[in-house]
């Protein structure tokens, strides 16, 4: 695994020089690599307003937005939902999902379709009881909505590890996926990039951070300061043209977010340039 700061090094150097081609006439043309739809998980400002939460979400360059409930209740009206999506569009960002949805009941599962589907949102990234698969899987046919199950690692009963979830789903409606949380899975001793290919016909979503150490109690820390390879990790997203979402969530410092956050889009960046 290549350092942090070999990483920001190489990210600096291709940033300036860039990947070079000469077309028919022998002039030097610039080719970029196929770059990854970078979002916010907006768990990660939860202290904040919706207002405060987007404009956050533009000013560190990341262009789609998942909301929390905290951000877009799930008991909004109809027109507070198209509100809420208006917002982010107007901001110039795309509100592609919302979640963690939790789904214990059918109610659950059909207020989540509605919610998605008054607010415009392709992704549901969710959580319904394994005795709702069926009933789920019915809705994403009737929708036309994915559902994107998020492992939760140590501790969590229903879906610990992407694997735990690709079992589940591997038959069901192709629309039914997974949003692979690499902190939990790292957190649970698994290797995500690994676990991402194994699921990757079914990987619709990603919460993209890193963990100070791959242990059950391992906790957020600014990207590239912990455990996780994710230069590898996003190489092979990258390799493997992953068409979805990768969100940043970035948990720590939930008071005070923007620094760390900041930091950790930038890092993403350098390694994508470095690609």
């Amino acid at each position: 695994m290549k350092s942090r700061r070999t990483f920001l090094k190489l990210s600096a150097a291709t940033a300036a020089t860039s990947l070079l081609k000469l077309d028919a006439s022998g002039k030097k043309i610039t080719i970029r690599h196929e770059k990854l739809k970078l979002g916010l998980a907006s768990y990660s400002l939860r202290k904040f307003t919706q207002e405060k939460a987007i404009a956050m979400a533009k000013r560190v360059g990341l262009e789609y937005m998942c909301f929390k409930s905290m951000h877009l209740p799930l008991s909004s009206t109809v027109q507070e939902l198209q509100n809420g999506a208006k917002n982010v569009k107007d901001a110039g960002l795309v509100l592609y999902g919302a979640g963690v949805i939790y789904m214990n009941d059918q109610a659950e599962v059909d207020q989540a379709f509605e919610y998605a589907r008054h607010a415009g949102m392709t992704t549901i990234v969710g959580v319904p009881a394994h005795d709702l698969l069926e009933y789920t899987n019915n809705k994403i046919q009737q929708y036309d909505i994915k559902v994107a199950i998020h492992n939760h690692g140590p501790g969590d009963d229903l879906y610990p590890s992407p694997e735990s979830i690709y079992q589940k789903i591997k038959d069901l409606d192709p629309r039914f996926g997974i949003c692979l949380d690499i902190g939990h899975t790292r957190r649970i001793g698994q290797d995500p990039t690994a676990e991402g290919e194994k699921c990757f016909d079914r990987l619709f979503d990603i919460h993209l951070k890193d963990v100070d150490k791959a242990e059950a109690d391992g906790e957020s820390i600014e990207m590239g300061r912990g455990v996780i390879d994710i230069p590898g990790f996003l190489n092979m997203l990258v390799e493997k043209k992953y068409q979805g979402v990768v969100s940043l969530e970035y948990e720590k410092d939930a008071d005070d977010p923007l620094p760390g956050l900041a930091e950790s889009v930038g890092y993403v960046k350098g390694c994508l340039d470095s690609i």
